[in-house]
């Protein structure tokens, strides 16, 4: 058994780790990034006389179904890459054509993640919702920050393997 396939599931399980816990905080502390989530989609830290708040959404409805969907969707990317490492685990001494098949959760996990925290925060939330705007609301760095983790076990996972 290569190494570097320990190390791909390893990093699988730890992205799946990772999820696994920001859905567990925001389900417990529920409150603290509901709070996020409310004061993005209100935009009211947006700059001054800003001409693009009629984007805002209002209604806590609406919030609280964002912030499920956000919920779901962190879940859902734990799921799947737990899922996918336990996949690749069972085929970590086949040949490489069932390993990699044995990526196909682990792919879409990641990829799924990759859209939350690409797409959700920082397309839509960041320039739909300007939430660049906001001194207190930014949630770029971090969603940065995990759309690059996402994507580099991404590419690594699939990195072509030289059969031995």
């Amino acid at each position: 058994m290569s190494h570097l396939r320990m190390i791909k599931i390893v990093l699988v399980a730890c992205v799946a780790l990772f999820a696994a816990l920001v859905a567990f905080n925001n389900v417990v502390d529920y409150g603290s990034n509901y709070a996020f989530v409310e004061h993005v989609l209100t935009m009211d830290t947006t700059f001054e006389g800003n001409q693009l708040k009629y984007r805002a959404i209002h209604g806590s409805f609406l919030h609280h179904a964002f912030y499920w969907l956000i919920i779901l969707s962190e879940v859902l990317v734990g799921v799947l890459c737990a899922l996918g490492a336990w996949n690749m685990w069972r085929k970590r001494r086949a040949d490489s054509k069932a390993f990699n098949t044995a990526k196909t959760l682990a792919n879409l996990g990641l990829t799924l993640g990759v859209l939350l925290w690409f797409t959700g925060f920082m397309t839509i939330g960041a320039e739909w919702f300007l939430m660049w705007q906001s001194q207190i609301w930014n949630g770029q760095a971090s969603a940065f920050r995990f759309v690059v983790v996402l994507f580099l076990v991404l590419m690594f996972i699939n990195q072509t393997e030289q059969e031995s």
